[in-house]
């Protein structure tokens, strides 16, 4: 962290990881897997360019359930970090919750505040970033990135890939409150909202 970070608030795109930036293979604990969905390099880029904090939130349950351990996920992360830079792409900062109160892990089995739709990953990337809340948004494939942007006081897109499709199903179904957008993918996420922000004139910098 450093002094610049806390004193130029800017606004944030949360964004779920699997399902959303990458393909969905349930429980991923191999680097070697890591599959860039189509478009979502050239929506990360988009919002690199127009000056907006990405930030990845992700369960990750694997961990608590004993599939793999806290450094596969660290290297499935660091090699979605390369293969977004081979693109022209960047992520601030990519933040991952191992519990699972389901686990067979004592030590992750725990009732905590990081897993969504709590936010407890959120307040972690605030503490090293200055958040512009008002003008933030998360983007994800689930109900629970739904929830976790109403949590957190913000707007939310669903994207149709990953779980989304289904999600968006059950959504309606269970008429849980429903997002502020339903997009294609998360490029089509992406245009919605800088075209939005667009419209409204607002920037990502306060």
């Amino acid at each position: 962290m450093t002094t610049g970070d806390l004193a130029d608030p800017r606004s944030a795109v949360f964004l779920d990881r699997d399902g959303t930036i990458i393909v969905e293979k349930d429980f991923l604990g191999d680097p070697d897997g890591v599959e860039l969905l189509p478009r979502a390099a050239e929506a990360i880029r988009l919002l690199n360019q127009r000056g907006y904090l990405v930030l990845v939130v992700t369960n990750q349950s694997g961990v608590a359930r004993g599939y793999y351990d806290e450094q596969a996920v660290q290297a499935v992360n660091n090699r979605l970090r390369e293969l977004l830079g081979r693109e022209g792409a960047a992520l601030d900062g990519i933040y991952f919750c191992p519990h699972y109160l389901g686990g067979t892990l004592p030590h992750y089995r725990i009732d905590c505040e990081c897993r969504k739709p709590r936010i407890g990953l959120a307040r972690r990337a605030m503490e090293e970033f200055a958040v512009d809340l008002r003008h933030s948004v998360m983007i994800g494939d689930r109900a629970a990135d739904i929830e976790f942007g109403r949590n957190l006081g913000i707007k939310s897109i669903l994207v149709t890939t990953g779980y989304g499709f289904a999600e968006k199903e059950r959504i309606e179904d269970e008429h849980l409150p429903p997002p502020n957008l339903i997009a294609e993918d998360l490029l089509a996420a992406v245009v919605w909202l800088l075209a939005d922000r667009s419209r409204n004139n607002v920037s990502p910098a306060v």
